[in-house]
């Protein structure tokens, strides 16, 4: 009777032991970012005829610039907050023409003067085509809008000149 008990014991203690313990104690959890992340006014910042150095400055290197589509960046942002399951992910993909920025298309919106976002129908919808504007008949960029300074004008103006 005593080896039964015994056995029974031992049986149970296995058992319990390959159950987990209560957490006592929460390990911390990184925020993991990978990629580009972008904001509405980098992307507001975007007119039609930018070159590709020009939407490089302003957006930064792209995550993939793929080899057999040259004229097409793609701009992908991962958040995973530490702990949480869900992960907020978003794509903006700039393309170009004959070397020129033609259009963009994601889930990152520009706003217009407004306060608005622009070029947008459906609200629910997660990847939109925004709508820079078009070019000039002649081609040219258009000027800077006005009141609207260059980097250089910028500094003189916050050192007095």
């Amino acid at each position: 009777m005593s080896r039964l008990v015994l056995c029974g014991l031992c049986a149970v203690s296995v058992a319990l032991a390959a159950c987990s313990p209560p957490k006592l104690i929460n390990e911390y959890k990184i925020d993991v970012q990978q990629g580009n992340a972008l904001t509405q006014d980098q992307v507001a910042q975007l007119r039609p005829g930018l070159t590709k150095d020009q939407v490089r400055y302003v957006l930064g290197t792209p995550l993939l610039s793929d080899a057999f589509h040259a004229d097409r960046w793609d701009y992908v942002y991962r958040m995973q907050k530490g702990g949480a399951k869900e992960v907020d992910a978003r794509r903006l993909t700039v393309y170009f023409q004959d070397g020129k920025l033609a259009r963009v298309a994601g889930d990152v919106v520009a706003k217009n003067a407004q306060g608005e976002a622009a070029g947008l129908d459906t609200p629910e919808e997660k990847t939109r085509v925004i709508d820079l504007g078009s070019l000039p008949a002649d081609g040219k960029p258009l000027p800077p809008a006005e009141g609207e300074r260059g980097f250089f004008g910028r500094m003189l103006e916050k050192i007095g000149l």
